[in-house]
């Protein structure tokens, strides 16, 4: 990891700009848009080119093949060679994703080759554009705002980008011609747009040829270490697997319910997860207030009653339910994925919030593996009873960060 001392003088690189992180934002956005508006595709696959569960759970292997090396290299690339360098690369690699992903719908290996791609532009994406924000959040960029504001600026410009890309792309498989085509085209117009906008915002990292071995950049402050295992590490899974539950597992319960509606029903099911996590995100600095900082367990509460409902819904199968269990599950993403951002960037320093986040975020993506997991285990139990004993593997993790959570100040 680079040794930059915080750069505080005013030079160009630290010029005040307060807005600057609106630079940042649509290039995130669009690189969230390009890992997740192939989830609501994955239906369309199904039913017109005939894969099998197998082949479908395969693609969603080599997203996160391609996320967790993007994630762990990301950071101290970044702080070596600069936050602008690095973003431009996930928008390249989102690109060649996407432009991979048209062209292959009949092809298995072309679309893990385009999920890898997408899935290594997301993560360079998350771990750069979470620690460019929160600097262009703080002084000197933006000396007027709160210490947790970078956190939430982030959270809530990745949770947009999933939630649009799901959205648009569902639609577009839908009712849109060329289903298995347009929505990577209309991905890629919108990455040039975000190139042109990056180009003009300011980088918060000077190269620094001072570098430690990548093992110590991913190393966890001692004086961290008893908080990152008792809060970061039983939140951080639960961020993507209540996503997953409420976009993944809910449309295959209920499939023959929608019948050829399912794409879209699909669709919306993500769509209201991830609108219920940007409503809930902007209520978080209240949520915080009331709960005197303890708002992960807002979050692991309404993950754990979410999936309560999931339990239930495998037996019900309502699409009316499964719209309410999005919601709850939406809702829990939207409170912990920012709770863990602020729990993060609190606890790293200038030369440690990159490393630090690409570790945070690879936990969080542990939570994808869920629906493959309940897929396999399927044979041996009934959904409802897999949701219910993950439903109690909630409450243990809520009773481990009630224990060790503690307030914070300044957030």
């Amino acid at each position: 990891m680079v040794l930059n001392a915080p750069l505080t003088a005013p030079t160009s690189l630290t010029k005040p700009r307060p807005g600057a992180w609106k630079l940042v934002a649509p290039a995130i956005a669009i690189a969230a848009w390009g890992g997740n508006h192939f989830t609501p595709l994955l239906l369309l696959y199904r039913q017109v080119e005939g894969y099998s569960a197998v082949e479908v759970d395969l693609f969603l292997a080599f997203y996160i093949v391609g996320v967790i090396p993007g994630l762990l290299l990301a950071g101290p690339l970044s702080d070596r060679h600069g936050r602008k360098k690095l973003m431009f690369v996930a928008l390249v690699l989102g690109t060649i994703g996407s432009v991979v992903l048209g062209l292959g719908a009949a092809s298995v290996p072309l679309l893990e080759i385009g999920r890898f791609f997408s899935g290594a532009s997301v993560a360079v994406a998350m771990v750069v554009g979470s620690s460019w924000i929160k600097e262009l959040s703080s002084a000197p960029y933006d000396p007027d705002v709160r210490p947790s504001t970078g956190a939430r600026r982030a959270s809530l410009t990745l949770t947009v980008g999933f939630g649009a890309g799901a959205g648009v792309s569902g639609l577009l498989a839908q009712w849109g011609p060329l289903p298995t085509l347009l929505p990577y085209a209309l991905q890629i117009l919108l990455t040039v747009v975000a190139v042109i906008v990056l180009v003009r915002a300011p980088e918060t990292r000077q190269f620094d040829s001072r570098v430690k071995s990548l093992l110590a950049d991913l190393r966890i402050p001692a004086a961290s270490r008893r908080r990152f295992f008792g809060v970061i590490l039983p939140i951080a899974p639960w961020v993507f697997s209540t996503a997953a539950i409420a976009y993944a597992v809910m449309p295959a319960l209920i499939e023959k319910q929608v019948g050829p509606d399912r794409i879209a029903f699909a669709t919306l099911l993500t769509v209201v997860t991830l609108g219920s996590g940007v409503g809930i995100q902007l209520l978080v600095p209240r949520i915080t207030a009331i709960t005197g900082g303890r708002q992960s367990l807002v979050g692991l509460g309404l993950a754990i009653l979410g999936v309560i409902l999931g339990a239930v819904e495998a037996s019900a199968l309502s699409p009316a339910l499964a719209i309410v269990v999005a919601v709850l599950l939406g809702g829990s993403y939207g409170v912990l994925i920012v709770s863990g951002l602020i729990e993060i960037q609190q606890m790293a320093g200038p030369d440690d919030v990159a490393g630090i986040t690409g570790i945070y975020y690879s936990l969080t993506y542990i939570g994808f593996i869920l629906p493959v997991v309940l897929a396999a285990l399927a044979a041996a139990a009934s959904y409802s009873v897999l949701l219910a004993v993950v439903a109690a593997i909630g409450v243990v993790c809520l009773l481990v960060v009630a224990r060790n959570v503690r307030p914070r100040a300044g957030r």
